[in-house]
């Protein structure tokens, strides 16, 4: 007797449609930013240099820690806490390094960011 051994059948893929390109990355939605991991400081926090110039300390939530590992000079998106905007947040995604040159490739990202560099994008 043979088993289907394959994940969900009709899986949600991560695509979204921008003109006539698919985007299969996933971008900062309202609020969100872009964030590359400066420090890890333990017990899921880390501290993550984002887009806007400020130093964040932010905590890896429980379901993604489970899944992922995250390491220093990983690019993340950060979703910052309605309390303590500019000093709290929390890591929504961790990209792979494909990931990281398809947003270099499209001018989401810039290599000065990447390397703590100016801030403009």
């Amino acid at each position: 007797m043979a088993y289907h051994r394959g994940g969900r059948s009709g899986k949600k893929k991560n695509r979204q449609v921008q003109g006539d390109e698919v985007i299969r990355v996933p971008l900062p939605k309202n609020g969100q930013l872009f964030g590359v991991i400066e420090q890890a400081l333990g017990s899921g926090w880390m501290d993550v240099r984002c887009e806007d110039g400020k130093l964040r300390r932010c905590r890896i939530p429980g379901k993604l820690k489970r899944r992922m590992w995250m390491r220093v000079g990983d690019v993340v998106i950060v979703q910052p806490w309605p309390v303590q905007t500019d000093e709290r947040g929390d890591i929504v995604y961790r990209y792979t390094r494909t990931q990281v040159d398809w947003l270099l490739r499209k001018g989401k990202i810039s290599q000065d960011f990447l390397t703590g560099g100016d801030m403009l994008f």
